[in-house]
């Protein structure tokens, strides 16, 4: 029986892109290969996993000193990435909080300093029972020690718990550990799934 629902923030609840910010900067094609190639989804994942913004910013500067000043942009201007909450799923969680039969947890790839600004502008992240920062662990998905912290921390057994991620790699990790998950792809179709589940009238 599920008593436990997980989910992942960026791409679920949060709708954050980098996109947003260097589009102002780049013509399209210029812009894929910055964001593929010089401040890519590998690069990111460090700060996800710890390290600082600035020795990650230094580290690309010193590898591509052309790009110094777009660069830099990356974390100068990051809140502009966020461009603001996902409607659907945010509504999905709010009936399963005033529901009240289930424990809400976020397990979220997030650097440590810029989650607090999320927090800031996000009141539903006051709705969980317990947030997991990456950042904060200094580990991340989708290896499998982070979602035992989880797990751990908040005494969750994995048989119990429902996990929600857009990232498929994500899911499948979670599946290894024995958590049901669900590869999220909109809200319609997380709302059916639920529903599926009868875990949402």
């Amino acid at each position: 029986m599920i008593t436990t629902i997980i989910f992942d923030l960026g791409a679920v609840l949060i709708d954050w892109n980098p996109n947003y910010l260097y589009q102002s900067v780049f013509q399209e094609e210029e812009m894929r290969h910055f964001l593929e190639n010089i401040c890519s989804p590998a690069w990111n994942e460090e700060q996800d996993a710890g390290r600082s913004l600035k020795e990650a910013t230094e580290l690309l500067v010193s590898q591509f000193p052309e790009h110094e000043a777009n660069i830099r942009l990356y974390y100068d201007r990051w809140p502009e990435m966020l461009k603001g909450e996902i409607p659907g799923t945010v509504e999905i969680l709010r009936q399963l909080k005033e529901g009240g039969f289930y424990k809400l947890y976020a397990l979220t790839n997030w650097s440590a300093e810029t989650f607090p600004i999320a927090q800031e502008r996000f009141d539903f992240l006051s709705w969980f029972d317990g947030i997991v920062v990456s950042g904060t662990e200094r580990d991340r998905k989708p290896f499998p020690s982070f979602y035992q912290t989880l797990l751990n921390r908040y005494s969750v057994k994995p048989e119990e718990a429902l996990f929600i991620d857009d990232n498929l790699r994500n899911v499948k990790a979670a599946e290894a550990l024995g958590i049901q998950s669900i590869h999220f792809q909109s809200p319609e179709q997380l709302r059916e799934r639920l529903v599926e589940l009868k875990i949402i009238a």
